[in-house]
């Protein structure tokens, strides 16, 4: 796997400001991903960030960059547990809800909602989108946005200059493990 695709569609997570990042890209076959995300969880899990391969299709492999302690954080917030609850996920571990996640993308062959929650979306936008089936947003960019609107569109547009800053960075030749910020 090439940096720029991680680049590309993680920078947000890269530099801490976002839970998780999740992107396809394509691959041969299982192996070559698998060892994919060997190096780069070699170069990252140092600076507090993880990649899995959350699903595989034919030529493709889902991959989840995520930071673990604002991951943890995140689903410790009681309408994060409650929505995850819900929908039948173990509370009692980071790890299982990852691995209840990554069985629904398989059997399911589409996003579950709920998904938000392990990219860092706010909770009562993540509620919104299930109650309202994806309609009646106040705004949309990253995410639909259901609660508040000025702190999202914030957020989107540091997503989006951050995104902008590391793409620049990494063609004036700076490394992918230089850009990542190290993180506890």
């Amino acid at each position: 796997m090439s940096e720029d695709s991680l680049i590309r569609f993680a920078s947000p997570t890269l530099a801490g400001l976002k839970t998780g990042s999740l992107f396809g890209y394509p691959c041969k076959c299982a192996e070559e991903a698998c060892r994919d995300v060997r190096e780069i969880n070699h170069l990252l899990s140092p600076k507090g960030i993880i990649a899995l391969p959350l699903a595989f299709q034919q030529d493709r492999v889902l991959l989840y960059i995520y930071r673990p302690a604002l991951l943890r954080r995140d689903l410790g917030d009681p309408r994060a547990r409650s929505l995850l609850a819900d929908r039948g996920y173990p509370l009692n571990s980071m790890n299982r809800c990852i691995c209840t996640l990554s069985g629904r993308l398989k059997a399911e062959g589409t996003f579950p909602h709920e998904i938000g929650l392990f990219l860092g979306y706010p909770p009562e936008d993540v509620e919104g989108f299930v109650n309202n089936k994806a309609a009646n947003f106040k705004c949309s960019g990253t995410w639909k946005v259901y609660g508040n609107e000025e702190k999202a569109k914030a957020a989107f547009n540091k997503y989006r200059k951050c995104t902008e800053c590391y793409v620049k960075q990494h063609e004036r030749g700076t490394s992918l493990s230089k850009l990542a910020v190290s993180f506890s």
